[in-house]
C-alpha cells in the first residue's frame, strides 16, 4: 500500500513514500476525505494495482486524483443517447437527450465516443419560440448547440440502434455511420427516452424496439467481450417491462428505469403546471425521471457520487410525493456496479458543474406521457383566434386524435370479449404476471398479434402502446393468429382507419 501526500494549495499529489499492508477504501471515499482537509493530508491507497499504475503518471511530475483514477481505469467511456419520438408535441424527449449530451460533453467525453439518435425536428420547428434553441428546464439554457447529428430522421430506427450497439458498421443504414466501437476495458452508458408500453420502446419509424430483441443485442454485445461494464437508464411508460425477467445478472450491465413494468412515466415542466416553462412554450420541456438524474448530475463535482447514490436521489424525486403522479424507479441486472462512481460512465471533467444549476425542490407538476401531446394541442388551440381557419383545423386534429384513441380502447376491449367472453375478457387482457417473469413467453407471437390487430384496426400510435400487455396475454393464452384475425375484423368492422393505416404509419412490430 502507498502513502501519498496531498498538496492542498496546488491540488495534486506529492511524494511516493512507502508500502504498507493492504486495507480497503473506495476511490470516492478517498476523494471525499481529501476534500474535507484544509491542509496537507496523509492518504492511504487501497490497492497495489493502483500503485502499479501510479508510476507512469508520477514520472511526469505530479498527478491529480482524476488522472490517477483514469490511470487505474484506462478504458474509454462510450455513450449512446436515444430520443425515440418525433413531433413538436414530444419536444421533451429530444430536449432530454440534448441535455444528456451536454452533461457528458462537459464532463470530458469526446464527440467520437458519443452517439446520438434524435429525429431533429423540433429545434427549427415553426412552433419553437426560440428557433435553433432547445431547453430542458424553465431556466431556459440552450442544450441543442453542438449536439452531433448521428442518426436523425429516417435513420432513427431500431435496426440502426442494434447495429450501433453491436459495433456493426456494415449493418448501419444512413446516418453518420458512427458505431459503439468499444473494447474489452471500455465502459458504456446508454440513455433511452421515449414513449413505451409493456415490452416495447417507441421509434419514430416503425417497427418499435421490443424487449427480447434489445436483450438479445445486449447478450451478443457481452459475448463479443467489447465492454467492461455497462449502465443503462431508460425513460418510458412501463420501462421496467423491458428488463423484468429478461436481463441476466451476469452481463455486467446495471439498469435503472423510470417506472415499474406496469406503471406510467411522466412528462414535466409543462404549461400551466408547477414549475411551468417560459410562457411562450406550449409543450412539456422534460420528463420526470430524466430531469431528476440529469439535474443531479449537473451539480456533481468531478468525483460525482456513486450510481447507487444517484439512484436513491432520483427514486425519491421521481416518486414525486404521490405514487399516482409519480413512478417507482427500478433496478435490474448487475447491481454490484452501483457502488461505482457515476464519473466512470458520465465522465470525470466537471467543467459544467455550476452552483446555479437548475433544481426544483418539492412536488412537480406532471402529465402522463401518453397525454402530453394533448396538453400541447389544447394549449395551441386556446391561444388561437376564435373563428379562424387555424383554430378550426386544430379542433379537427384534436377531435380525430381523441376519436382514434377511443377506437383503440374500445376495439381492444371488444377483441377480449370475442376471444374470452364479456366476463373473462377484461380480466385476461389486463392480468399481470408474477414478478420476475417477462410479459410474454413467445415474443414472435406478440409481434404477429400486433400486426394482425393493426391490419384490421389501424396503427396503435404512441397512445395505443399501452395495450401491448393485452396482446401479450392473448399469446399467453395460446390464441391462434387466425382467431385473433377473426376477432379483430369483428371488433373493427366499419371503422375507417384512414390516416391511421399501417400502410402509411408502418407496423409497430
Amino acid at each position: 500500500m502507498t502513502i501519498l501526500i496531498w498538496n492542498q494549495p496546488h491540488g495534486h499529489f506529492q511524494g511516493h513514500l512507502l508500502l504498507l499492508p493492504s486495507t480497503t477504501i473506495s476511490l470516492v471515499e478517498w476523494e471525499n476525505e481529501i476534500r474535507k482537509s484544509k491542509s496537507l493530508l496523509l492518504l492511504i491507497l487501497a490497492t497495489q494495482s493502483l500503485e502499479a499504475r501510479w508510476l507512469p503518471c508520477q514520472l511526469n511530475g505530479s498527478c491529480s486524483l482524476i488522472e490517477t483514477i483514469r490511470e487505474q481505469d484506462d478504458g474509454t467511456i462510450w455513450a449512446v443517447l436515444v430520443a425515440g419520438s418525433n413531433g413538436y408535441y414530444n419536444y421533451r424527449h429530444q430536449a432530454d437527450v440534448c441535455h444528456a449530451y451536454q452533461i457528458l460533453k462537459g464532463r470530458g467525453l469526446m464527440d467520437e465516443n458519443i452517439i446520438v439518435f434524435m429525429y431533429d425536428d423540433i429545434a427549427h420547428h415553426e412552433s419553437n419560440p426560440k428557433p435553433g434553441v432547445i431547453i430542458n428546464n424553465p431556466k431556459g439554457e440552450d442544450v441543442y448547440a453542438g449536439v452531433p447529428k448521428d442518426y436523425t430522421g429516417d435513420s432513427l430506427t431500431a435496426a440502426n440502434l442494434y447495429a450501433v450497439i453491436l459495433g456493426d458498421k456494415k449493418s448501419v443504414t444512413g446516418g453518420s455511420g458512427k458505431v459503439l466501437d468499444s473494447k474489452s476495458n471500455d465502459r458504456v452508458f446508454i440513455y433511452y427516452t421515449d414513449h413505451g408500453g409493456p415490452g416495447t420502446l417507441g421509434m419514430p419509424d416503425s417497427p418499435n424496439v421490443y424487449a427480447k430483441d434489445f436483450i438479445d443485442v445486449l447478450e451478443k454485445k457481452h459475448a463479443s467481450r467489447t465492454y467492461k461494464e455497462m449502465v443503462i437508464y431508460v425513460e418510458s411508460c412501463e420501462s421496467g417491462s423491458i428488463f423484468e425477467g429478461l436481463l441476466s445478472e451476469n452481463l455486467n450491465i446495471y439498469v435503472t428505469t423510470a417506472s415499474k413494468a406496469d406503471e406510467n412515466s411522466w412528462g414535466t415542466y409543462c404549461p400551466d403546471m408547477e414549475p411551468p416553462p417560459p410562457p411562450e412554450y406550449d409543450t412539456c420541456l422534460g420528463d420526470l425521471y430524466s430531469v431528476a438524474w440529469m439535474e443531479d448530475s449537473d451539480k456533481q463535482a468531478a468525483n460525482g457520487e456513486t450510481l447507487e447514490q444517484q439512484y436513491n436521489t432520483v427514486k425519491v424525486r421521481t416518486y414525486n410525493n404521490n405514487s399516482t403522479e409519480g413512478s417507482h424507479v427500478m433496478e435490474y441486472g448487475t447491481k454490484g456496479i452501483r457502488s461505482e462512481s457515476i464519473s466512470l460512465y458520465q465522465g470525470f471533467d466537471a467543467s459544467n458543474v455550476s452552483n446555479d444549476a437548475y433544481i426544483h425542490d418539492g412536488p412537480m407538476g406532471v402529465v402522463n406521457q401518453r397525454d402530453a401531446d394533448m396538453v400541447f394541442f389544447q394549449k395551441k388551440y386556446d391561444k388561437m383566434i376564435d373563428g379562424s381557419q387555424e383554430k378550426t383545423d386544430m379542433l379537427k386534429q384534436i377531435t380525430d386524435l381523441k376519436r382514434h384513441r377511443s377506437h383503440l380502447d374500445s376495439s381492444v376491449d371488444a377483441i377480449g370479449t370475442q376471444l374470452f367472453g364479456s366476463r373473462n375478457g377484461p380480466l385476461i387482457l389486463g392480468s399481470l404476471r408474477a414478478e420476475g417473469k417477462p410479459i410474454v413467453d413467445d415474443w414472435e407471437c406478440l409481434k404477429s398479434m400486433v400486426r394482425v390487430y393493426e391490419t384490421n384496426c389501424g396503427s396503435l400510435t404512441q397512445y395505443g402502446m399501452k395495450h401491448m400487455r393485452a396482446f401479450a396475454n392473448i399469446c399467453n393464452n395460446k390464441v391462434t393468429k387466425t382467431a385473433m384475425g377473426d376477432a379483430s375484423m369483428v371488433a373493427c368492422s366499419g371503422y375507417d382507419v384512414g390516416q391511421w393505416s399501417p400502410s402509411k404509419k408502418g407496423y409497430s412490430a
